[in-house]
């Protein structure tokens, strides 16, 4: 997979190109900051380009801007934010894209998965982590979308954002994947959403729900 870094810190982008490159795939531009980002991938034209949400010039939202912006240009190019803080304002409307990551640093704890869920966003679907998901979630609680859910279908709502398949969701939860597949029906049922054998594109439709203002 043809891939470019978006990273401010030289060694952690290293790093990071040094561990992709032995997974077997291509790094074929690195950038330090978000205006050298839009550039490089413009030259580049990756599969899959994964930001850092801190970069400068700003060192705030700037990989975040970045990202909406390669959406807009390239809304086939698969995006995966890494940072070490969870930042909502323009995540909604880059999942509700598709082909989209959102990955805490701090909480990465296995290289295999950590390269799963990159395969995963390049074949067109999510990776978001618990943390992300939580606040996309908070962030319409206030119009009460969720308040006809029960405590458990919460709990598979946010697997279900995390990209997990219903299989994933039985073993986390102990439950039967027949009783994990009633709880997903109720769920898009109370939120008015069609069911969808596509699992990420279910998760689109969810969090696209949850982010409307």
């Amino acid at each position: 997979m043809r891939i470019v870094i978006g990273e401010d810190s030289a060694l952690f982008r290293a790093g990071l190109a040094r561990l992709l490159v032995d997974a077997g795939h291509e790094i074929v531009g690195l950038a330090g900051d978000a205006a050298a980002l839009v550039t490089t991938v413009a030259e580049a034209s990756p599969e899959l380009v994964i930001i850092d949400v801190r970069m400068p010039p700003d060192l705030t939202d700037d990989g975040a801007r970045a990202a909406r912006r390669l959406r807009v240009l390239y809304p086939e190019l698969a995006i995966v934010l890494l940072s070490q803080h969870v930042e909502t304002r323009h995540s909604t409307e880059l999942v509700t894209g598709g082909r989209f990551g959102y990955l805490l640093k701090d909480r990465v704890l296995a290289v295999d998965e950590f390269l799963d869920a990159l395969e995963r966003v390049a074949a067109g679907g999510s990776a978001l982590d618990p943390e992300v998901v939580e606040s996309l979630i908070g962030r319409s609680r206030s119009e009460d979308r969720l308040a006809a859910l029960t405590a458990r279908e919460r709990e598979v709502l946010a697997l279900m954002a995390e990209g997990c398949t219903n299989v994933g969701i039985s073993r986390r939860l102990w439950l039967t994947e027949r009783t994990v597949e009633t709880h997903i029906g109720s769920i898009l049922g109370k939120l008015g959403l069609m069911v969808n054998d596509e699992q990420h594109r279910r998760v689109l439709a969810v969090l696209a729900y949850l982010g409307e203002h």
